[in-house]
């Protein structure tokens, strides 16, 4: 599985290669507090299954992250967050978050998908 950037007027890159998923509320609540890096090309998808208000923090979390907010695979938001400080909030269904950098380019309106998902 991958993680593909769609932009509205450019031709498809792959964001990430090694993709996880939060899909238990273990997985979601820790995300990636505790790293100090992250490998290139790796993701961290957090599915919700609906739309609601979804808030990220950066306490424990030490190295900078890429958070990618999605509705039905449209990009609503796109945040670089510090580590320890940075917070984040959009209306999504699901939002990625990728080492710090990752997601240069990304804009509100281009979608973003998983390739290869079941």
């Amino acid at each position: 599985m991958r993680l593909v950037h769609e932009p509205a007027d450019g031709d498809p890159r792959t964001l990430a290669t090694d993709v996880e998923r939060a899909d238990s509320l273990l997985k979601k609540v820790k995300g990636l507090m505790g790293k100090s890096s992250l490998p290139d090309g790796y993701a961290l998808v957090f599915d919700f299954g609906r739309t609601g208000y979804r808030d990220v923090h950066m306490l424990f979390v030490r190295t900078p992250l890429d958070v990618v907010w999605l509705r039905d695979e449209e990009v609503v938001q796109v945040k670089t967050l510090r580590p320890w400080r940075g917070t984040g909030v959009a209306k999504a269904d699901r939002f990625v978050e990728l080492p710090g950098g990752a997601a240069d380019g990304v804009e509100p309106g281009d979608r973003v998908v998983l390739d290869g998902e079941a």
